[in-house]
This record gives C-alpha cells, structure tokens and sequence, in this order.
C-alpha cells in the first residue's frame, strides 16, 4: 500500500454508494485529487465535517486501483465557519471554488499557485474585512493569469500600443485601441479599468476607493473574460450578491 500526505481545499462532495463520497481537492504538490472517503455519511464517522466544502485540511491518502482512499483528515483552517453564515460570502466563496475545478481540470498536474490563490482568497472571505465580490474578481484575474489569459489592461491586446485605451474587448483578450477595435466592443470608464489592474495586482487601497457602477461594471467584464476562456458558464457565477460593504 503506498501512503502520501498533502494539504488541500475541498472542491467538491459527490455520494458514493450508500455511505462513502468522492472528495475533490486541489493541493499543494499534486494538483486537483479525487478520493473516497469512506463512511464518512455514517452519523459515527470522525471524517465526515473535516471534508466538507471550503474546508483546508491535512490529508493522507492510499493509493488505489481507480480513485485514492482517504486515511487521515486534519483540519488546517474551517474557512467554512466564517462563510456559510453569509449569502454574499457564500456564493462568491462556492465561484472560487467552482472556478478552481474547471481550472485545474488535470488529475495531479502541480497547480501550486492555484492552490495558493484559492486558500488566500477564501480566507479573505471568512475572515470578513474585504467586499466579497472585490474579492471574488481579484481571484478570477488572479486565476486567468495563472491559466495564462491575463486581460490587457494598460496597452492594445492586439497591437501592444500603450493606453489607457477606452474600448474592451473579451473576443480580443482586453483593452484595444482605435485602430484594433473590433465591433461591438465595450467602452467602459477608465475608472473600470484601473480597477481591474488594482484587483489584479493586489492595490486594495485603489480598490476599495471605487464606487459601485465601476465595480459591477467591472464584474461584469471579468465574469465574461473567465466564461470566453473556459468555454462554458459557471453555474455558480450568476448567483453571486454584488452589493458594496
């Protein structure tokens, strides 16, 4: 029997049988795993609330002939404690990790940086001190350079001349200038864009001086770049609260 331990998020919870499920994490060293966790719907099971979602655990694992078998749980962080209590909290928390499942789609491939993105952004989010959807955008473009789609936001996505540039187009991969702007390209503010580049490069202070319209505007920008990359909508996305603190 071959033992290994890592530390992950739970993704996702799916039945297994009459008592076990399949947990899906993403981990520090080998990617997104699927385990069974056996008897962990039984009432008596030690396991069975340290494998919920948002839950940051230290796990061991076995490997076996088709799925691994968790072991040993121990809980690193119940981000969930600080999450679920809050509808805005929890539908930006559920898009995180949502977006963590469609981005490291391939079984132990190393997605540490991905990793690290999902446990900083559902601690900001348990921990309550940040507007959840700033949040929640910050960890989409975070995700999308990670995946090597990054928006450009300060010069042309097609011909790389400097900005500000006003138009934006998700098709083009962000901001274009006149001469590049394909029809029916947005126009958004300037202040839309420089909050993007806030998000992106951790300037909360920018950030949080933004007024509402940007920030929906800008959500909405983001929200359209992750669903033209990934191909497909996100079923949590649309269920997100977007209100200001």
């Amino acid at each position: 029997m071959s033992l290994y331990r890592d530390t992950g998020v739970v993704l996702r919870v799916q039945k297994l049988g009459e008592a076990d499920r399949i947990i899906t994490l993403v981990t520090r060293q080998h990617g997104k795993v699927r385990a069974v966790a056996k008897g962990v719907r039984r009432t008596t099971s030690r396991l069975g609330a340290r494998v919920e979602p948002f839950a940051h655990v230290d796990v061991q694992f076995y490997t076996g002939r088709t799925l691994d078998v968790i072991t040993q749980v121990q809980t690193l962080d119940a981000f969930g404690a600080g999450i679920v209590g809050d509808y805005q909290r929890y539908t930006a928390a559920c898009a995180v990790l949502e977006t963590a499942d469609r981005m490291s789609a391939e079984e132990g491939e190393p997605v540490l940086r991905l990793y690290l993105l999902v446990t900083g952004a559902l601690r900001a989010l348990a921990d309550g001190t940040r507007d959840p959807s700033l949040v929640l955008d910050a960890f989409l473009l975070r995700a999308l350079a990670f995946a090597g789609w990054s928006p450009a936001l300060a010069e042309c996505a097609r011909c790389g001349t400097p900005g500000p540039h006003r138009a934006f187009s998700v098709q083009a991969g962000g901001s274009v200038c006149p001469g590049c702007k394909p029809p029916g390209s947005a126009s958004p503010p300037l202040e839309v864009l420089r909050l993007m580049a806030a998000l992106a490069d951790g300037s909360w202070e920018v950030a949080e001086r933004t007024d509402e319209p940007a920030r929906r505007e800008a959500s909405g920008l983001v929200a359209a770049l992750l669903q033209w990359h990934l191909e497909r909508q996100l079923r949590s996305l649309p269920l997100v609260e977007r209100r200001k603190l």
